[in-house]
């Protein structure tokens, strides 16, 4: 499942992020967000996708939603979620261009991150996409699996970094890799 953002311009590095517990807080344990009143931007987001956009990479959501493939909502209530997470993004001149999402709760599904359906679906779609100039950023295993899978860079998002997750890099949050960035740049 896929919605895609008009991409006139060759891009060659892709940043692929997580949803929940990347861009936004996540849900209580066990739970999912439901409806758009549950989307709460985690600080500094926006921003450090608005950095990515003017940067010229190409930014894409990867998300597993199994509270659809549950029967806890709907892929309409996915969507009012997502449709939201926009027009959050775009208060702060940000913009992502596709977001994939998994509804699946078979963990063998091809789609179902650590798997890596939705990656190669992106890169049917886009296929300017080069996966080993790309960064996998996410706050789970399963994230830096499916990112070592494509031979992606891989960024752990953490506040207590883990041991057991070998991820190329780290960070507390979204913000925190752009200020790497521009240290880097500099």
């Amino acid at each position: 499942m896929k919605e895609q953002r008009e991409s006139s311009d060759k891009k060659k590095i892709t940043i692929f992020l997580d949803r929940d517990g990347v861009i936004n807080e996540k849900a209580p344990e066990g739970d999912y967000i439901k409806s758009p009143e549950e989307l709460k931007l985690i600080e500094g987001a926006a921003e450090a996708i608005k950095y990515f956009n003017d940067k010229g990479f190409l930014v894409i959501i990867i998300t597993n939603q199994r509270g659809i493939g549950k029967g806890v909502m709907t892929k309409e209530d996915f969507e009012k979620v997502m449709n939201k997470l926009r027009k959050e993004l775009a208060k702060k001149g940000a913009h992502i261009d596709a977001y994939y999402y998994c509804p699946d709760t078979d963990e063998n599904s091809p789609c179902r991150k650590p798997n890596i359906g939705m990656f190669l679906q992106a890169k049917k779609d886009f296929p300017e996409i080069n996966f080993r100039n790309s960064f996998v950023i996410g706050d789970s295993l399963k994230d830096i699996k499916a990112g070592k899978k494509i031979g992606a860079k891989t960024i752990l998002l953490c506040k207590k970094i883990s041991a057991n997750i070998e991820s190329d890099y780290t960070a507390e949050c979204l913000s925190e890799i752009i200020r790497k960035f521009e240290k880097y740049e500099s």
